[in-house]
Parts: C-alpha cells; structure tokens; sequence
C-alpha cells in the first residue's frame, strides 16, 4: 500500500483578508513532491484558508491513490486537533469544510501531525504565492511556481570545510548532513513573507520541535548483527541509544540501559561544535551548508529504498544539529566547543512528561530456541516452561522500577500469556492491542531459515533485498508491518501522553519501533538482535520526536 504525506498551509492577509491556500503531496517512500496545488479564495479568515489547504491536499492524494494511506502535515495546531476529533469545531464557517474533509478518504487511511511553522514552508510559500497573485488580480500557476525551490535554497559558497569528526559521530550520517543543509538554508535564507498568524485557538510556542531532535541525530544503536545466528549473545547494555537527551530530559534508570557501558554517543550539537575545534576565524554557516550539500547529493543518490519516516526524522536532525553550527555564523568569530547555544535545548520549552513505551518482548515458547518463524499466521503457540519463568523475573524487575502504568498486550497466546504474568505483579489489568501484532509470515511459518531458503530461494532472497517483499504465500511485508505499526504508534501516543505503559508485542514491532524512532532505513531491522523477554524503550515528546531509552536488555534474566 502506497503512502503519501500532505503538507498543507493558508493564510489571510488581513485576518480576514485577502487569502489563499497551498499544498503538496509528497511520496512518504522517496520523498519526491507528486502535486503542487495553490489557488486565492478571496477574502476569509486564516483558518478557513486552512481547512481549503487540507481539502485540496486530500483530493490530490485521493486522486493519486485512493486507497493510499495519508499522513497530514500541518502547523496549525486547531485543524489538526479539530481533524484528530479531539477538539470541538465551533466555528460555522469550518464545520462543513471540517466535515467535506472527512469524507474525502475513510478515516482510518489518514492520520494527522503538527509540525512546527519552520518545517511547513513548501506549503506555506504556495500559499503566498496564491495570495501574491490574488493580490495581482490573476490566479496561482504552477508552472511558474518557484515554492519548492525557494523552501530549499541556501546561499552557499564552495568553501571547503571539515565534514565533521573522524568516523562521523553523528548518527546516520548521511541523513543528518541533509538535514543540516536544509536547515541552514531555512535560517539564512530570506522568504515571501508569511501568512498572517492569527488562528481561532493555536497557542504552540515557537521552537517547539528543537528540544527532542538531537536524539535522532545524537545517538545511535551500535551494530548488534553478531547474535543473528544460532547462540548470539545478548547485547542488552551495549546497545544503549538515546546519547544525551535521556540524561537531559530526565534523569534516573529510566533514561538509560542497566548497565550503560560506554554505549551512550555524543549528541549532533556536540558532534558538530568538535567538528569546528578546527575551523579558520569567521567560517559561515553558507560554507558548512554547501560541503553537506556535496555529501547529500551522493547520499540521495545512493539506490535504496527511502520511507517517509526517514524523512521526517532528517527533517527534525536538522534542528539540533543546525542549532550548533548556527550561532557560529551569526556571529562570524571564532567558536570553540565551549560556545553555548543560544536555541537547541537551552532555549526549548518544557514539553512535559513523554509518552513512554517499555517494549517488552515475550518469553520463549517450544519455537524460539529452534530459531523457527513464528509469526501471526503460525499455530500460536503458548509459552514454554522457560518463558513463564522469563516472565516472572521481568515481572518482578518491573515491580522494583515501579514506574509502570498501563500493560497492553498483542493478541496472539505468547504475548497475552506474558503480559497476565507481569500484569498480575503489578496489580493491572492487560489491555489487548491488535496493533501490536507479529508479522505474518506466510507459508514459513514454522520453519527455519535454512529450511526457507532450500525451500523459497527466489523468495527469500527478495525478502532480504527488498522491504516490500512479501513472504511466500502471501504474508505481510516488512513495509506494511511499518504502515501498520506507525499508525498504532501515533494513536497509542495520542491515547497515553504523559504515561508509561508496557507493551508485550515481538521481534517485528519492537524493532520497528526503534528503526522509526532512530529514522533508520527499513534494513536496519537485520541488524538488531532481540531476546526472548528482553525490555527496550522509547519515549515520545510532545513535539513528534522520539528518544530510543533501551535496548534489548536482558539483565533481569541474569538475576
């Protein structure tokens, strides 16, 4: 199933006033703009060119794909609660523009997302670019629009600089340096002018999205592919992510890996600050733009498939890594690693408590230690003698911690078996989660991976290469795993702001989970190593960025 991201803006010049509306559709996999759309209404209020924006943005996804799953971008905090069904709609001119929207595509393709002003400006340039030619008495064209290109652009002279420290700190690297591009060029660049701000009930502070942005770009999960054959060891505190932002966000057990052996990196405004240590006097930030801009040119155009998640995530590396390099330039003098930032986390507002996910994976059933495929369309089986016992020492590790709210569970036996033996500890009830489901493997279900590849070759083969791929016979893609775990992702965050729940699920969506929240590409699921009845961790901010606490840590079981 396709997937498309609309990004959609409007504004009034006058409040009301003169008014247009701009949007794009974007393929959540590639990245690459699909449609531009932009028209003057006239005049009316920000908030109804607004919902005109989504409008367009959702027939032109419709048109694309009707049964395209949709994710929708906005900064407009009001339509995105109000569309979201968590807001009241009182206003009579956008009830039925509210309710037309809703029944563009069915409710559960489309999920939405704010985002913050800076991250919206494909969409807000077209926008302006349809009021400046209301303004002319003449009607938007596309052909002579220059949005996307201006939402991109960076004054950016070749001066040769360092590319940053040896072996690049800085988590996927290549991402990053795109991002830092682009943000570059959104802070030195000058724009049309923007919509007018002035929204029915949008209070966001500014800067929103700074504070949790460094973990993508600052942490990193080490290589853990040593324990993919019969007989891995667990690598449980060595795979430890979430660099710095954990120990500035919050402090305690929770914010790192038992253990925590040197597994911690430095954050993207460290990276970047080490980086200059080097750099002549007066260096700009144009200089730094224009070497990632060489670096990112090769990177995109390296084969590979690309998801929208990894787009987002270069987009929200960008603001802590541009934050470091910023100041800098601002100031053309010399910037040690001393300098403090002026914004990044110093200056961001309190987001307040994440929603936290302790991802347990479940207890060994008479499967796991044969290595067998075991997925959703198997024989469910329960768990073994070792894996309730796995489960009372997570069980009573968990109680220790204390911090545990809310136990949700996968429906399949293995999990909701798990999940009732910790429950039970902790005096909770289990909730069952069809979202939190195993992939369903197909016809190999039940075997190993020998006997799949003497059996399915061809099949296997594609399945490794290609995420798309779906097991013989009809199983689930590793890409609609993705789709399908992000969509629960986003409403269980939604459902639990603020919470710490434990959510007893598998293999695959753990390590989904944690390759969405890192913006890793869809093969880095290969590269994990997940125990049976291991613990990981992931918060979520109130500004969409996500924080990697913990990985498959199995010290509970070495008790």
């Amino acid at each position: 199933m396709r997937e498309f991201i609309v990004e959609a803006d409007g504004g009034s010049r006058g409040n009301p006033g003169p008014a247009g509306y701009g949007s794009v559709v974007i393929d959540a996999t590639t990245g690459e703009t699909l449609v531009e759309r932009a028209e003057f209404i006239g005049v009316a209020t920000n908030n109804v060119a607004e919902y005109r924006g989504l409008l367009a943005g959702l027939r032109a996804a419709r048109e694309l794909d009707p049964s395209a799953r949709v994710r929708v971008r906005m900064d407009s905090k009001l339509v995105v609660e109000q569309m979201s069904g968590r807001w009241k709609i009182k206003h009579p001119d956008m009830k039925p523009l509210a309710a037309e929207a809703a029944r563009v595509l069915p409710s559960g393709q489309v999920a939405y997302e704010w985002i913050p002003r800076e991250q919206n400006k494909h969409a807000d340039r077209l926008a302006n670019e349809a009021m400046d030619a209301g303004r002319r008495g003449e009607q938007w064209n596309e052909g002579a629009s220059r949005a996307a290109l201006d939402a991109r652009s960076a004054v950016a002279p070749a001066v040769p600089v360092p590319s940053g420290p040896p072996g690049d700190a800085v988590a996927g690297a290549a991402k990053a340096r795109e991002a830092l591009s682009r943000a570059a060029a959104e802070r030195i660049s000058e724009g049309a002018a923007d919509a007018s701000p002035g929204s029915e009930a949008e209070t966001v502070p500014e800067g929103a999205a700074q504070s949790g942005a460094s973990a993508a770009a600052g942490s990193r999960v080490e290589a853990v592919a040593e324990g993919r054959s019969a007989g891995c060891g667990e690598t449980g505190s060595e795979a430890v992510a979430g660099g710095g932002f954990g120990a500035v966000r919050e402090t305690g057990s929770e914010a790192v890996a038992g253990g925590g052996s040197g597994a911690v990196r430095e954050t993207g405004s460290k990276a970047v600050a080490r980086g200059r240590e080097g750099t002549a006097p007066g260096m700009r930030v144009e200089a730094v733009a224009e070497d990632v801009r060489r670096t990112v040119v090769e990177a995109v155009a390296k084969p590979g498939p690309k998801t929208g998640d990894d787009v987002r995530a270069a987009r929200a590396v960008a603001r802590s890594t541009a934050a470091a390099a910023v100041p800098a330039a601002a100031t053309s003098a010399p910037v040690g690693p001393a300098a403090a930032p002026t914004v990044g986390w110093g200056a961001a507002p309190d987001l307040g408590a994440p929603a936290t996910f302790v991802l347990l994976r479940h207890g060994e059933t008479p499967l796991t230690p044969q290595k067998r495929f075991s997925g959703s369309g198997g024989t469910d089986p329960s768990l073994s003698d070792v894996g309730r016992g796995q489960a009372e020492r997570v069980a009573a590790a968990l109680a220790r911690r204390g911090t545990v709210q809310h136990v949700l569970a996968s429906p399949l036996a293995r999990t909701r078996e798990t999940a009732g033996i910790v429950a039970a500890r902790l005096g909770l009830d289990v909730t069952v989660e069809g979202g939190l489901i195993e992939t369903d493997f197909g016809a190999w279900e039940g075997l190993t991976f020998g006997e799949v590849r003497e059996r399915h070759p061809d099949d296997l083969t594609a399945w490794l290469a290609d995420p798309e791929a779906e097991p013989t016979g009809g199983g689930e893609s590793f890409a609609a795993t993705a789709v399908r775990i992000a969509a629960a992702r986003d409403r269980l965050v939604a459902a639990y702001a603020g919470r710490t729940v434990l959510m007893v699920t598998h293999v695959t969506p753990i390590k989904t989970l944690v390759r969405l929240a890192l913006g890793a590409p869809p093969e880095s699921l290969f590269r994990m190593e997940l125990s049976a009845a291991s613990l990981s961790a992931v918060a979520y901010y109130a500004d969409g960025n996500a924080s990697v606490r913990l990985f498959n840590d199995t010290s509970h079981l070495r008790s």
